[in-house]
């Protein structure tokens, strides 16, 4: 059955990539963003499809609509973008979760919340459960993004008790893949950056610090399980079990691009994790899930992507300084 579904954040990493898969599916898409870290160049691929539309709206206003399902992955989610207007992150994932939901009440739809890993903060428990309550500062330069995550998550049930909401909650890990921001500070897009300019490679700490990484098709795929299953409200951990330390990570990269980068260390930031793993195992069980994508077979795919994106920007510095200087 065609149905009208709204994506908040549909312009961005992940959310683009949700708008792509909707439409391949036949239904009406709505994407909603306010372009913070969105971008149109996302969505190329269906701008001219009939039964998409974009609304330029910032979720901490209301809005109104008619529609069957919502995906409510809208919010900056790297460091250097939620940071940068801390106040404003918050009001996006609480006051914004608030819109989606009254939208989601008077409509009758279907609700998914993008929950995130950062709600376990610098966990003490590894790998992390869905049962575990985490470690997060309140009062830390991360904060605004985990405390505001874990309040959305917080009105999401208390919208299915006090009003009977059909609400689904994901945790997303460390995701990768393209349509990454060059500049967005997350690690794998630093890393290959610096490795594809032959520049250093900035590893915080001593880059013992672990992470696991899923590609986002894996991601999309588990998503989209989750938003069709039957009586799983959630929370669902969505991300590869494969660990691996920051360091690691950043020879990997090198030795994929063939850089001549050099391996630098720099402070840690406050508060950053010192290891972050997904236990799955509800994700297998109930929804038939787990990632198939090998790391090194991602990375190059991403790797790609980041390639072409700085050739075409050479070509177009070179062109303006043929035609304009």
């Amino acid at each position: 059955m065609k149905k009208r579904v709204l994506v908040t954040g549909g312009a961005g990493f992940i959310g683009s990539f949700i708008c792509e898969r909707l439409i391949e599916e036949g239904h009406y898409v709505i994407c909603c963003d306010n372009f913070y870290t969105g971008t149109k160049n996302n969505l190329v691929n269906i701008l001219d499809n009939k039964d998409f539309e974009i609304l330029r709206h910032d979720i901490t206003f209301p809005t109104y609509l008619e529609v069957d399902e919502i995906y409510n992955f809208a919010g900056p989610a790297s460091p250097v973008h939620y940071q940068n207007d801390p106040v404003q992150t918050v009001k996006t994932c609480v006051h914004g979760a608030i819109n989606m939901l009254g939208l989601a009440k008077r409509t009758g739809s279907r609700i998914m919340q993008a929950s995130t890993s950062e709600i376990y903060g610098d966990p003490e428990v590894h790998p992390q459960t869905e049962s575990y309550k985490g470690a997060v500062s309140i009062d830390g330069p991360r904060a605004c993004y985990d405390e505001g995550k874990r309040c959305a998550e917080t009105i999401f049930w208390d919208y299915q008790r006090q009003h009977n909401v059909d609400v689904k909650v994901i945790r997303i890990f460390n995701t990768y893949g393209p349509r990454m921001q060059k500049h967005d500070g997350r690690v794998v897009s630093n890393f290959i950056i610096q490795a594809l300019t032959n520049k250093n490679i900035t590893v915080y700490g001593d880059g013992s610090q672990t992470r696991s990484f899923c590609y986002v098709d894996d991601l999309v795929n588990g998503i989209f399980l989750m938003m069709k299953k039957e009586n799983l409200a959630g929370p669902v951990n969505l991300g590869n079990p494969s660990e691996i330390s920051i360091y690691n990570l950043a020879q990997e990269i090198i030795d994929l691009t063939g850089s001549k980068s050099k391996i630098i260390n720099k402070e840690l930031p406050v508060d950053d994790p010192k290891q972050r793993c997904p236990n799955i195992e509800i994700a297998n069980k109930e929804l038939g899930w787990q990632p198939s994508f090998d790391r090194e077979v991602g990375l190059k795919k991403t790797i790609e992507y980041f390639d072409e994106l700085l050739n075409k920007e050479k070509l177009k510095w070179i062109l303006w300084k043929r035609f304009y200087v």
